[in-house]
């Protein structure tokens, strides 16, 4: 009788299966860790690749620190410019390559598109550094003295004042002063770096500040560090320069008259302008003029150059067209006088600058008037007008009602608003004035008086795009490059 031992043979088959799924697992788990491997290298590799890209943007930061007009990278071509990237023993990691993108005219921002790439494989990493250095127009108004908002006056964008600020209107954004306590001038009070009397009177010094968001609506700060105005004087000299032909710009010299109009115009989307001779001004009715009131409400704001900065009327028989003009090359427009400014501007950005260099009298210095509409057609950045004055940015005593001013207002060494007409002035009382941009006045700014006098209302409504994209040859508040954007292409 033969006996078969089946038991031996499912203890074979058993091992046979477990030896198939061990050997299946070993060898899963070796793909498993092979795949792990090349994946870990991988990594690293794209880490090592965007590392060297990111040391491409940073060089170039520092190059743009060292020279700040420089897009070629020291170099007279237009790039990409390669650079050899080394450990810390010498040895050759690999590359990176940097394409630079100037600024707009106009505009100081600077992309860097920085490309990594490693020697030793074909991975690649790309990263954008965008840099640019702020202008002066971080502000929707800043100023180098006491300031004083009245009711109806509405701000929306940040405030600033090297002195103290009484505010009664609404502002939306934060209000600074670098005062921490200072002598209200209307008053002769001591009060808070910003305060205001709106409603239910601040407390005085030493005692704690309210939390007012009914007017304060971003709140307020004091003491800050201060706005500096000194380098502004040496602009009007660096803007003449680049009025000359040579530089694309358009000097007007000194009209021998009262001044120049210029009127911005639109033909067939293109941007002109149209300048005058101006041979008569305005005179004040009899009655019509300033009083130590009205002086002392605004801390003398250049009293001694009063007018009505009005062009006569009728205007076309007190005028002389010299012709039409289209906007300078690089956007600069120096007058050598007076100038009243006006009109409508599409695609276009322009500086208009007045002064007379050389000028220590300040009852002669040049000033700029807007009394119409000075207009954009676009509010996203293509459109931009800078009025700098050597003296003071008046809006004259013959005035639209409703006046709109979309334009960056600088006052180097006097102050921008309105002078004082009494009621025996023409069009003493105004409707409302509304800035689209923003406000720097070295003395104390304002379109309105607490006799009811000047504009009922007045809305500024600061433009951001001013910042980083000012017109012209705007004044910069600072040498150096911000980054604004970084970004991590591929």
């Amino acid at each position: 009788m033969i006996i078969i031992n089946r038991k031996k043979g499912n203890i074979i088959l058993t091992v046979l299966i477990f030896a198939a799924i061990a050997v299946t697992i070993l060898v899963g788990l070796s793909s498993w860790g092979v795949t792990m491997l090349r994946s870990i290298r991988t990594v690293a590799q794209k880490e090592q690749a965007f590392q060297i890209a990111e040391a491409g943007a940073d060089y170039y930061q520092w190059h743009l620190a060292q020279y700040p007009t420089d897009y070629k990278d020291g170099t007279a071509t237009s790039g990409p410019y390669v650079h050899n990237f080394y450990d810390k023993d010498g040895n050759l990691l690999g590359t990176y390559s940097l394409t630079i993108t100037p600024p707009l005219s106009g505009s100081t921002v600077v992309k860097i598109t920085s490309i990594g790439k490693l020697a030793s494989s074909t991975i690649s990493k790309k990263v954008q550094k965008t840099l640019a250095i702020p202008s002066l127009a971080k502000y929707a108004v800043v100023a180098n003295d006491n300031l004083r908002f009245g009711e109806g006056t509405e701000v929306f964008g940040p405030i600033h004042s090297n002195g103290g600020i009484r505010f009664d209107g609404i502002t939306h954004n934060l209000m600074t002063s670098a005062m921490a306590t200072y002598t209200d001038p209307d008053t002769g009070l001591v009060q808070w770096g910003v305060y205001t009397t709106s409603g239910q009177d601040d407390p005085r010094p030493n005692t704690p500040v309210n939390n007012r968001p009914d007017v304060f609506m971003a709140g307020r700060q004091f003491p800050v560090p201060g706005s500096d105005f000194a380098g502004l004087t040496l602009g009007l000299t660096q803007l003449r320069n680049l009025a000359q032909p040579a530089a694309g710009g358009k000097e007007w010299t000194a009209s021998n008259k009262k001044g120049y109009q210029i009127i911005f115009k639109v033909t067939n989307g293109v941007t002109s302008y149209d300048i005058y001779k101006v041979t008569a001004v305005q005179s004040a009715p009899n009655g019509c003029g300033t009083d130590n009131t009205a002086q002392s409400q605004v801390n003398g704001p250049k009293y001694y150059q009063w007018d009505t900065w009005s062009i006569k009327s009728p205007i076309n028989n007190n005028r002389t067209l010299i012709g039409n003009y289209p906007i300078p090359n690089n956007g600069v427009i120096f007058v050598d006088d007076h100038v009243w400014v006006e009109g409508t501007i599409n695609n276009a950005r322009v500086t208009i600058a007045a002064g007379l260099i050389g000028n220590t009298d300040p009852t002669k210095h040049a000033n700029i008037t807007v009394n119409e509409n000075l207009r954009y057609t676009n509010y996203d950045g293509r459109d931009s007008i800078g009025l700098i004055a050597q003296g003071n940015v008046n809006v004259g005593m013959v005035s639209a009602d409703n006046l709109r001013i979309d334009a960056a207002l600088v006052a180097e060494n006097g102050r921008v608003g309105r002078f004082y007409y009494n009621s025996n002035c023409t069009n003493s009382n105004r409707t409302s004035l509304t800035l689209f941009g923003m406000i720097a006045s070295y003395v104390r700014y304002g379109f309105a008086y607490t006799d009811g006098t000047g504009y009922d209302t007045r809305d500024i409504i600061y433009d951001n795009n001013l910042l980083y994209g000012p017109p012209p040859s705007f004044p910069q508040s600072t040498n150096q490059y911000e980054v604004i954007n970084w970004q991590q292409l591929d």
